[in-house]
């Protein structure tokens, strides 16, 4: 696969607006998550987009790792949304949304992980 620029690939723009839209949510967590939940959430939301990018520059085999390490992120982040429900911290519109995001980022980035050798 001849790789010039991870910018172009539409799942890690999309990872990176769920990683931006995951960081706005955050801004109205309580402070005292800001070590715990939040600081987990936030650091899978990076993870998505931060992987697609890290493993680009490799070759197919190893960006298919990477890729996993990225899905990996997102599921446990869909877990971790939930929790955040749970406790009151994000409505149900919200958690809809990302979701809806969250899975359309997964389907997508396992479609193309499926299109590598």
């Amino acid at each position: 696969m001849k790789r010039y620029n991870y910018k172009n690939l539409k799942i890690w723009s999309l990872g990176l607006e769920i990683a931006n839209d995951i960081s706005d949510l955050l801004l109205n967590f309580p402070t005292h998550e800001r070590y715990d939940l939040s600081s987990q959430i936030s650091r899978c939301s990076v993870s998505m987009p931060s992987n697609i990018a890290e493993g680009f520059s490799r070759t197919d085999k190893s960006f298919k790792y990477f890729i996993n390490v990225a899905l990996g992120s997102s599921f446990e982040q869909g877990t971790q949304l939930l929790i955040a429900k749970h406790r009151n911290y994000i409505n149900t519109e919200n958690l809809n949304k990302l979701e809806d995001k969250i899975e359309e980022w997964q389907k997508m980035t396992m479609g193309f992980q499926n299109g590598l050798k």
